[in-house]
């Protein structure tokens, strides 16, 4: 049974930092390319930031500079290391666990999701 459990939201002023973590287990975690997504209210679901199996990183434009992702392959867990954090970052986030294969999408797993607040 595939599990994804995010952890370390919460609620932090403006200008603030947290760090959110995702343990994975049930997978063979370093050949799944590792996300981290959210979703704001009345919003759809979108891309933060992504690792690939091979350690290349993505970022949204919104969290260029500010958001860092790393993934430590013999712990199996994905972190996010959010820095200069605004309101419009309030949203809950989502860690994804996805299996590409010649660009075909073989598995995809998502976590339950932690809230992320931003405000004064």
């Amino acid at each position: 049974q595939v599990q994804l459990v995010e952890s370390g939201g919460g609620l932090v002023q403006p200008g603030g930092s947290l760090r959110l973590s995702c343990a994975a287990s049930g997978i063979l975690f370093n050949t799944y390319a590792m996300g981290w997504y959210r979703q704001a209210p009345g919003k759809q679901r979108e891309l933060v930031a992504l690792v690939t199996s091979g350690g290349s990183m993505n970022y949204a434009d919104s969290v260029k500079g500010r958001f860092s992702i790393s993934r430590d392959n013999a712990k199996s867990t994905v972190y996010l290391q959010m820095n200069s954090l605004n309101p419009e970052d309030t949203a809950v986030y989502y860690c994804n666990a996805r299996r590409v294969v010649y660009g075909s999408i073989k598995d995809d797993h998502w976590g339950q999701g932690t809230q992320v607040t931003v405000s004064s």
